[in-house]
């Protein structure tokens, strides 16, 4: 038996995790090439720290918490970085004839016997988890991470190199090539990029203002600095960039939109999805990455709880009608839409979507990118879609009465529509549709269901602890006496993993306002926005905020998380 079964075993057997749970992670396993313990912990069945204590008290072996580690670089000196990443393991300290390793998995006697013959000592292993071993390698290996990286990058260009600015329209475009294509250019864009895949990045953003050029990431929906180049760069990495993209290096202008492919081996692509916007400093450059392999097409692991995903799954498989998702630009609604399109996506059906832009492709659905340059737009994409004799259409966004309008009169005609809006919450869409000129009455005939969603930051599975909440504050934020009585609140305390912000990964959390007949006839008389989310919450639709606050009790969340993305009710 392998040893990856062994561990699975174990921890069904101590009910640590279930056999669906096993087998799901198997399969994540199976489809990224990583080890079963690190796919439990990505799919939120167990965390890194309960699989480090269960190994350690199963084979009466020490566990370590690596970040309070100071790791020697003598002693990675023994042991190659290929060998540490292929046995995940890491060399902590020496004492006369042992060296302490620590390793993922302490059963692992092929590696010991490895280590034992590359080094010469005899190895003592304490187990840790998989994930710090993974940050330990790219601290010791990394010539000090990323900033040290950058540092040598910068290092390279010479004071005479790339230093030029750009007035008017007086453009060297083979100069400007040529810089743009200079090795060290090159370099630094690529761990840009890189660096964003590596710490989970949604969106990178290159910023040119009058004295410095700036390099952020959005990490869990949060903007974070990566670094600041030297504004001589600016010109040079916007070209990169646009070369990388395939646009006009020459155009600075107007705004521009395009799409890099990088392949990382394994089979594995990667797609950023670029906009160029003239700034009175220069061009900022927004990339937004779209990985395929973590799109998650499983509504029930989007963090639905069962009564909204009852009543969601129940719009969406209606004949007809319309099915609206909200929220702000970032809110994960393409998430939402694309899994209920692969729920709906079968051999008997035809799915159509319009949208802008297409961000990942779906097997078995006809996609259309919207190009308004050239009169291509969501309006007459729909009237085609209703000539293509289809059953389900995707919008990707009403913007307009002529968009809606339409979807409203395709959706009283036998086929389900699916679209997005930007409003604040599920009750304002219906005064959005009443703005933009659709009748009450096609609303009401039309609308089977509206969700409003927001991500949240979930805390940080490696140091999340208990801590002290004042409870004035708390029924203040809109919890109940009864919740705030029982309340066991989470907090991260910041870790290596984490990048000491106490938060690893999102959750959605969703409002879900199925339009009920007593609903439908409110909006007849002309009831406002706040009466409507009233009589919503009375017949048992969460609001945003309660939403949040069941994730809070929860432990997935925090207070602090909730009031960034929610108001109060």
């Amino acid at each position: 038996m392998s040893t990856t079964n062994r561990l699975g075993e174990l921890l069904v057997r101590e009910k640590l995790i279930s056999l669906q749970q096993l087998r799901q992670a198997q399969e994540e396993q199976r489809k990224n090439g990583s080890n079963l313990g690190y796919a439990l912990a990505k799919l939120g069945y167990i965390s890194d720290g309960e699989i480090t204590n269960f190994l350690s008290s199963q084979y009466r072996v020490p566990a370590v918490n690596l970040d309070e580690y100071e790791i020697d670089g003598d002693l990675v000196k023994l042991v190659s970085r290929e060998v540490c990443e292929k046995h995940k393991i890491i060399p902590l300290s020496r004492s006369g004839s042992a060296l302490v390793v620590a390793m993922s998995d302490p059963t692992n006697l092929h590696a010991i016997d490895d280590i034992k013959f590359l080094t010469g000592f005899n190895v003592e292993p304490v187990v840790a988890s998989e994930t710090g071993i993974i940050a330990a390698i790219e601290s010791a290996y990394g010539s000090g991470g990323a900033a040290s990286n950058y540092d040598d990058m910068l290092s390279e260009f010479a004071e005479e190199e790339v230093d030029f600015t750009i007035d008017g329209d007086d453009i060297n475009l083979l100069e400007l090539e040529k810089q743009a294509e200079g090795a060290p250019v090159v370099r630094l864009v690529n761990a840009i990029l890189l660096n964003a895949i590596k710490k989970g990045a949604s969106d990178i953003h290159v910023e040119p203002y009058e004295k410095k050029l700036r390099v952020r990431y959005r990490i869990d929906g949060v903007l974070m600095e990566e670094m600041q180049p030297p504004i001589k760069l600016k010109n040079a990495i916007a070209s990169r960039l646009k070369i990388m993209s395939s646009l006009d290096i020459a155009e600075r202008r107007l705004p521009q939109d395009g799409r890099i492919k990088l392949k990382m081996g394994k089979g594995k692509e990667m797609d950023f999805r670029v906009s160029v916007l003239p700034t009175i400093w220069g061009e900022k450059i927004v990339l937004r990455l779209l990985d395929k392999s973590n799109l998650q097409l499983d509504m029930a692991k989007l963090g639905f709880d069962p009564k909204p995903l009852e009543d969601f799954l129940w719009a969406i498989n209606q004949p007809w009608g319309m099915v609206l998702v909200t929220g702000p630009t970032g809110s994960g609604k393409t998430t939402t839409l694309y899994s209920a399109l692969s729920d709906l996506n079968k051999v008997g059906t035809n799915v159509s979507t319009a949208e802008d832009p297409v961000e990942y492709n779906l097997h078995g659905i006809n996609q259309v990118q919207m190009h308004d340059e050239i009169g291509l737009n969501f309006a007459m994409a729909l009237r085609s879609f209703l000539r293509q004799d289809p059953d389900i259409i995707m919008v990707g966004e009403v913007r307009d009465f002529e968009t809606a309008e339409i979807a409203v009169k395709a959706a009283l005609t036998g086929h389900m529509v699916l679209s997005t809006l930007h409003t604040n919450d599920a009750p304002s869409t219906i005064s959005r549709l009443l703005n933009m000129g659709v009748e009450p009455f096609l609303i009401t005939a039309s609308v089977n269901l509206v969700l409003a969603q927001r991500l949240a930051r979930k805390i940080c599975n490696d140091c999340k602890a208990p801590f002290a909440h004042d409870p004035v504050v708390l029924l203040d934020f809109g919890f109940t006496e009864q919740q705030v009585a029982t309340a066991k609140l989470m907090k991260g305390t910041g870790c290596k993993n984490c990048n000491g912000s106490g938060y690893r990964g999102r959750v959605a959390i969703y409002e879900v306002m199925r339009f009920t007949e007593q609903l439908k006839e409110m909006v007849l008389q002309g009831a406002s926005t706040a009466e409507l989310k009233a009589s919503a919450v009375k017949n048992g639709m969460s609001s945003l905020r309660m939403s949040g606050i069941a994730k809070v009790l929860a432990g997935v969340t925090t207070t602090e998380e909730i009031g960034r993305v929610t108001m109060g009710d």
